[in-house]
């Protein structure tokens, strides 16, 4: 009885201490596997909410969502984040949805995520990385500025749009709808 006392102290030290909760902005090296990088100063927070734009014709809504301990893998890491996450409408002049990620369910191994990874706070910056559209058509890094209480600016930085077909099958819908520019402003509705 007296051993299996000591096995649980020893298991229960051990996984207090592998659920270490760190700061936002910790460094991917100084990650440890199942960490908690949690939004302690609620950096996060002036971003939530259903932010709008029109581009090109296209009207663009945000929802920006908090989600807090998302399971997280990095550089062969599982760990947990605090994290915003977008889910977007796009429609066009004519109202009809071109897409929407509303309602998808989204995961670590699907495409459409986009996620923050970080706040750059020189620039009063959030980093996304955004899973791109079908077979990943469109991914890259997404910026988003504060501007004030009720606006945003927008940056979006793709690192592919060009998708093969024998990456990406016949019939797929390649259009990336997001839009790619810098400095959108978005109104908080």
């Amino acid at each position: 009885m007296k051993s299996l006392l000591i096995f649980l102290g020893i298991f229960f030290v051990s996984s207090c201490k592998a659920q270490k909760t760190l700061p936002l902005n910790t460094l991917m090296k100084d990650i440890p596997v199942n960490a908690h990088v949690k939004d302690l100063n609620n950096e996060l927070n002036p971003y939530i909410g259903t932010y709008k734009a029109n581009y090109q014709g296209n009207e663009i809504t945000l929802h920006i969502t908090k989600e807090e301990d998302r399971p997280t893998k990095r550089m062969n890491k599982n760990f947990f984040r605090d994290v915003l996450s977008i889910r977007y409408t796009v429609k066009n002049s004519s109202g009809i949805i071109l897409q929407n990620t509303q309602n998808m369910s989204l995961n670590n191994q699907s495409y459409f995520n986009i996620l923050s990874i970080g706040v750059n706070h020189p620039y009063g910056e959030v980093t996304f990385i955004y899973d791109g559209t079908h077979c990943g058509i469109g991914w890259g890094d997404i910026l988003l500025r504060k501007i004030n209480s009720n606006q945003i600016s927008w940056e979006y930085r793709p690192d592919s749009l060009v998708i093969d077909e024998a990456t990406c099958p016949t019939g797929t819908d390649k259009k990336v709808y997001l839009p790619v520019t810098k400095d959108l402003v978005f109104t908080k509705q």
